[in-house]
Order: structure tokens, then C-alpha cells, then sequence
């Protein structure tokens, strides 16, 4: 199940994954995606995945997130991936879908959630939360700074 986070609003949308993913709820979630990024225009979003409770992916549902991933590259600016404790688990999961995207991608662990919200709203990494660069991002807006620094 893909599920919506609270938190979400302006150019920030997260979710939450839990247990295994199909391909039918990967193409359910995608218009919640789209339509931040046409409200934003031309302007990036940052996105929030919570992998915390995910139990893997089907096949299907990676191509179909890579797919769409890749149609939406120049508008995505950064992307968290927050999970549980080990993240080079998590690394092997994401890297796929990643390559495809060109923003910079880094780990939270699950209590640093908040630190999360703040870097995919701000770019600004809290001095307390160690960056675990998951890939660091060629794309179009690797130097962007957003219009706002307030959360």
C-alpha cells in the first residue's frame, strides 16, 4: 500500500510505503505526483519516501516507477528515502529507480524523519543528521535553490 503523507504540501510530497508494492498501486499513486508538479510549472519538487515498513516490489511495479520516474526527471529537485536502520539495505532497493532520476538522492534513518521534511523542502541538511549521499545527481536542477528556506 502507497499512502500519502500528511506533510505534503507545496513543492513536497511524501508517502509511505507499506508491505509489498504492486504495479496497480505504483499507477494509483502517480496522479498524486503529477499534479504537485503541474502545480509547480517550471518550478522543482522535492519528494519523501517512508521505505520503513516496505517488504519489497513487484517487478511490474520497479518498471512502472522507473518509467515514470524517468518521464518526470527535469521536475523532481531532490529526493529522501527514509527507512529503517541499515541503509545500504535500502541502497540496492532505490539505486534502480535512482539512476533513471537525475536529482540528489540521500538516507534518512526513521527517527530523523523531520530532518527529512526539512532537506526535501529547503536543500538545508540539519547539522545533527549525517548525509548518506545515495547518489548525488546530474540533472538540471543539482544546484537549485528554492524560492523559500522557511518550513
Amino acid at each position: 500500500m502507497i499512502e500519502r503523507l500528511n506533510e505534503s504540501h507545496g513543492a513536497a510530497i511524501g508517502f509511505k510505503v507499506i508491505g509489498r508494492v504492486t504495479a496497480d498501486e505504483v499507477k494509483a499513486f502517480e496522479p498524486q505526483i503529477e499534479f504537485v508538479i503541474a502545480q509547480r510549472k517550471e518550478r522543482p519538487i522535492g519528494i519523501l519516501a517512508d521505505l520503513s515498513q516496505m517488504e519489497g516490489a513487484d517487478w511490474k511495479a520497479r518498471w512502472d516507477e522507473m518509467r515514470f520516474l524517468q518521464k518526470y526527471t527535469d521536475h523532481i529537485a531532490r529526493m529522501a528515502v527514509v527507512g529503517a536502520d541499515k541503509w545500504e539495505e535500502v541502497v540496492s532497493m532505490v539505486l534502480a529507480g535512482t539512476a533513471v532520476l537525475q536529482a540528489e538522492t540521500r538516507y534518512f534513518t526513521s527517527p530523523e524523519i523531520n530532518s527529512a521534511w526539512e532537506w526535501v523542502r529547503t536543500s538545508k541538511n540539519a547539522d545533527r543528521v549525517p548525509v548518506r549521499t545515495m547518489y548525488v545527481g546530474s540533472g538540471l536542477f543539482k544546484d537549485y535553490l528554492p524560492e523559500y528556506t522557511d518550513l
